[in-house]
């Protein structure tokens, strides 16, 4: 009995396709245009609506691969078991593996420092260094007990808010435009706002890709999707292409009602800034409500997923796991692991460092993904190998061009960054070295 409880629970076709459309919305939405529209203002100028659609066009090429490999493959591991079949169980697949986890933790931590930055334009509790983060650890620690609850209220919870909060983007979206018409806005801009450059447009559509890239959250869901092999392509297509329509709209209001200064300077809540000008401080509630909603719903749907990712890749033996005592399944420990790694991130870093650490992570794994499939894959799973040596092409550009950026501008974040993914890379040998894998999972792309 003890055994039995050790190991993951999932809910075959406990997931319907609004479900999964509102899981991968509400990853999408709550991360990106809350709090990057500021920081990609910053790196590209008033170049950055254009960003968010460079963004998009990319995650197109992407998504096919994710979808050819899920539609073929239904799986709770997503992107862990996407990898094992590309490089079978090895060293590369749990590194990858692992970039993913992290980069959705990172998410996560993205989710509640936004949180906070938001729901203080409605409360004056004084200092933000101490209390953006302090916010941002009580929805953490809500979205955990939420996620020991069981699936049915998890999905209803994050379709109830994906539908509230798309609603109200798309209300803010279009008030804010319509009365934009009726300002004076754009004129001189501050000396101090960004020439674009190259290398600055790259960078921020680099930031643009981790405002969609919740759409891999779906692939999570695989064996728990009704009639996943018709309904994950489905799932993933419509939430990009709600995204896009949403975040062109949103970037068209802030950009009419703020100027480009004003942008930079409110980075981490610009939609409740470009709120005030155009329709006063009721509106500015609003849009804190919204938000603060929106990052709710994104954070519970996160979690979601990264805990399964996690439990999966502990099965596949790819990962240590320990108990710690704990009692309950395998589940509710990776769950904890996931609130764990969110807590310390949220306390410790800023919004804009926590998106630098999560892109650089999620490219470097994307670009696997996409090896995997035109290298190992293609033929098992019905993939041209064209789309996705075209998606390596675009993530490496994007990739090098935001590295460029934060080197001149904040190279700890990429110490950082190197230094974490050694350590993954030298404990994932360690472990792997003492534990022989079974002969059959070696090289499973070759069958």
């Amino acid at each position: 009995m003890a055994d039995k409880d050790r190991t993951p629970h999932y809910e075959k076709g406990s997931l319907s396709l609004i479900g999964a459309i509102a899981l991968g919305t509400g990853v999408m939405i709550g991360a990106g245009i809350f709090a990057l529209t500021g920081q990609m203002a910053e790196m590209t100028g008033r170049l950055f609506p254009f960003a968010f659609l460079a963004a998009a066009a990319i995650v197109a090429f992407s998504a096919y691969s994710y979808i050819k490999i899920s539609s073929t493959y239904p799986s709770a591991g997503g992107i862990g078991m996407y990898l094992q079949k590309a490089y079978g169980s090895t060293l590369p697949t749990a590194f990858h593996a692992l970039l993913m986890y992290f980069s959705m933790v990172i998410a996560q931590s993205f989710l509640a420092r936004t949180f906070g930055s938001y729901t203080l334009e409605l409360f004056e509790l004084g200092e933000r260094g101490l209390f953006v983060p302090l916010l941002g650890v009580c929805l953490l620690l809500a979205a955990f007990l939420i996620n020991l609850s069981a699936n049915k209220l998890i999905e209803t919870v994050a379709s109830v808010l994906g539908i509230i909060k798309i609603g109200g983007i798309v209300v803010f979206g279009v008030a804010g435009v319509f009365v934009a018409d009726s300002l004076e806005m754009g004129g001189g801009e501050a000396a101090t706002t960004p020439t674009p450059t190259v290398t600055g447009f790259l960078g921020a559509t680099a930031l643009g890709i981790l405002a969609f890239k919740g759409f891999t959250t779906i692939t999570n869901s695989g064996s728990e999707l009704k009639n996943p092999k018709r309904n994950l392509g489905r799932a993933i297509m419509i939430s990009i292409a709600l995204c896009v329509v949403i975040y062109a709209l949103v970037g068209f209001a802030v950009a009419s009602n703020l100027s480009l200064a004003e942008i930079i300077e409110t980075q981490d809540y610009s939609l409740a800034a470009a709120a005030r000008p155009a329709l006063g401080e009721a509106a500015v509630g609003f849009t804190v409500i919204l938000a603060m909603l929106a990052t709710a719903g994104g954070i519970i749907a996160s979690v979601f997923a990264v805990s399964r990712m996690l439990a999966m890749l502990t099965e596949m033996k790819l990962v240590p796991h320990r108990h710690f005592h704990m009692p309950g399944s395998l589940q509710k420990h990776t769950l904890v692991y996931t609130i764990v790694f969110g807590l310390v991130l949220t306390i410790f870093f800023d919004l804009s460092r926590i998106a630098a650490l999560g892109i650089i992570f999620y490219l470097i794994m994307d670009i696997a993904i996409h090896w995997g499939v035109v290298r190992h894959l293609r033929e098992s799973v019905g993939a041209n190998r064209i789309i996705p040596s075209i998606a390596i092409l675009l993530d490496a550009i994007v990739l090098l061009g935001f590295i460029w950026v934060k080197a001149t501008s904040d190279p700890l974040v990429l110490i950082v960054a190197g230094a974490v993914m050694v350590t993954i890379l030298l404990g994932e040998w360690l472990f792997l070295a003492r534990r022989r894998p079974p002969k059959d999972n070696e090289h499973s792309h070759h069958q």
